[in-house]
């Protein structure tokens, strides 16, 4: 279980935790590599990958997050009370990163498989790469708490996130490179484009440091990690496991589920 900190987290933990969440953020960089680079989508890779990811990500949640923030909660507000405001949070973090879907246009939303092969064949403008780069950047500065404020928590928790939200953003960098190099004809561009978006992950992380650091205490954690929780839960069943189907197969993504549920299930067990 997740080893809540009775003070505040050391600076190295905190330069850390910026690191992991910009490693997570920029790997949108390496989607609009595969982009570029290849002729063709390793898609069956892909779906096994984001399928690993969200298995990472519920199996955290449920086993990991959850009990923790729960045992937060009810040390400071009692067994019934405790267990309601982990239940608001957690579903509070769905109706956050739901609403924040929502209010992507359907026709620039990130999460649609797109293929490397559509490259030579779909003609896309430069404005719908920069609103599709633009959606992302939005999505993804909930993760980019998620990862801060799990690591400031638990690096050994930390380290897999990370890993799982890198996969889960290296089809965003896909989704921007394809429509600014149809409309710009310029590798470099699309590779810029696709490597920024990910920046709101790092600027996310930021803002958690402004705003809740100075605030951390055991019950403040327990919120967080509960919310986070389902803000993860969400994006695995909402966009990986859906964009995973496209990619692939059907047995193939829940491979990748029960692998990444494995992995992470082995690690915990390792640092008990």
């Amino acid at each position: 279980m997740y080893r809540v900190p009775e003070i505040m987290p050391d600076n190295s933990n905190i330069v850390f935790a910026f690191f992991l969440t910009a490693i997570a953020g920029l790997s949108t960089g390496i989607g609009s590599g595969i982009a570029l680079l290849t002729k063709k989508t390793n898609k069956n890779f892909l779906s096994l990958s984001l399928g690993f990811s969200a298995g990472i990500m519920i199996y955290v949640s449920f086993m990991e997050m959850m009990p923790t923030a729960l045992s937060g909660l009810t040390a400071a507000f009692g067994d019934k009370t405790g267990t309601l405001y982990m239940i608001l949070a957690f579903f509070g973090g769905i109706i956050l990163i739901n609403a924040i879907d929502f209010a992507i246009p359907e026709q620039v939303n990130p999460h649609e498989a797109h293929g490397v092969e559509e490259m030579q064949s779909k003609t896309s403008l430069k404005r719908t790469g920069i609103m599709v780069a633009l959606s992302i950047g939005i999505h993804n500065f909930p993760e980019g708490i998620a990862t801060f404020t799990s690591a400031l928590t638990s690096l050994d928790i930390a380290i897999p996130i990370t890993v799982a939200i890198a996969i889960h953003n290296i089809p965003e960098g896909i989704a921007v490179a394809i429509p600014i190099y149809h409309a710009s004809g310029s590798r470099k561009k699309a590779f810029w484009y696709s490597f920024l978006s990910g920046v709101s992950e790092p600027v996310g992380a930021l803002l958690a440091y402004i705003f809740l650091f100075k605030f951390w205490t055991p019950t403040l954690n327990g919120f967080i990690l509960a919310g986070v929780a389902g803000i993860m839960v969400f994006i695995s069943l909402d966009e990986l496991l859906p964009t995973a189907e496209k990619y692939g197969k059907h047995h193939l993504s829940i491979t990748g589920v029960v692998a990444g549920m494995l992995v992470m299930a082995l690690s915990l067990f390792l640092f008990i």
